[in-house]
């Protein structure tokens, strides 16, 4: 791979992409919204270009920069958070932007389209996530996910570009979004706030945007055309641990309360990849421990 292009670079996954991309010296193509104050957030390099392209955009870019790409990166969604999630036409229109990036990805000469998925594709689900278990979203925003995966992957072989689909966990970083959990509770702490949570039982897997840009990495070098992948650390845990390992980083003994908030009707109690197709196939290994992740925001922050 010597140049790639990436959507929705502002993110965790995102700008960790960028830097994991521009450490291996690929020259990257990012398009971003005008006006976005996340803008800031891509890394400075003489190997990054910005172009101005909203996904409302993507459908009519054309490639007017005289040179040909090797991979698409699609991480850019609209309505990730809160009641949004459950806009059927706002998720309806991602699809439609997920397919005007596979136009794209054409135009500008790219051999491979890499999707970002979500495992919210799969609904609720006892035990280990795998590229193959059973699909039941329960919402917009994972129906849409399903949706722009299976479609992205006809319309790519169609053009004749290989196509991979990442459903991705719970990831966690430096630029990540605000809302999140990790992200508030590191807020909250600092503020001298007592964040609220629920009992923490949940069984959760949490990876590291540096260690999944890695991943994004090499299944461009090395991902198998029309599979699908499943991206986390592998391993779970109780979420009350995670959040009791934020508090004794961020600001030690400081008031937690856990078992404030009830779960919702559809809380998610189990979520863990199995990442044995994306290790035998790519050699990737998570590697970054949770603690030394919260160290790596704070130390940005």
């Amino acid at each position: 791979m010597k140049k790639a292009i990436i959507t929705g670079a502002t993110g965790a996954v995102g700008t960790a992409l960028v830097k994991e991309l521009i450490s291996h010296n690929v020259e990257v193509l990012v398009f971003c919204r005008e006006g976005s104050k996340r803008n800031e957030q891509i890394p400075e390099h003489k190997l990054v270009t910005k172009r101005y392209c909203s996904l409302s955009e993507l459908g009519n870019v054309q490639n007017d920069t005289g040179k040909t790409y090797d991979i698409f990166y699609h991480f850019a969604w609209e309505g990730t958070t809160g009641t949004a999630r459950n806009d059927m036409y706002l998720q309806n229109q991602n699809v439609k932007y997920a397919l005007d990036a596979v136009a794209a990805a054409k135009r500008f000469g790219c051999h491979t389209f890499i999707g970002a998925g979500s495992q919210a594709e799969y609904g609720r689900v006892e035990g280990m996530l795998k590229p193959a278990t059973p699909t039941f979203p329960e919402m917009g925003y994972g129906i849409g996910k399903l949706c722009a995966g299976q479609m992205t992957r006809e319309y790519a072989h169609q053009l004749g570009i290989k196509h991979i689909w990442t459903r991705i966990l719970s990831i966690y970083g430096p630029n990540d979004g605000a809302q999140s959990m990790v992200m508030s509770t590191i807020n909250k702490l600092k503020n001298g706030e007592v964040p609220q949570f629920t009992k923490g039982e949940q069984m959760w897997d949490y990876l590291y945007s540096g260690d999944a840009a890695e991943a994004f990495r090499l299944l461009g070098e090395r991902g198998i055309d029309g599979k699908i992948y499943v991206l986390g650390s592998g391993t779970a845990r109780p979420l009350a641990e995670y959040i009791k390992d934020i508090r004794n980083i961020v600001k030690p003994n400081a008031e937690i309360d856990l078992g404030a908030i009830p779960y919702s009707e559809r809380q998610v109690m189990h979520l863990q990849a199995d990442v044995d197709e994306l290790h035998n196939d790519t050699g990737w290994t998570a590697h970054t421990t949770f603690t030394e992740g919260i160290e790596n925001i704070l130390r940005e922050q």
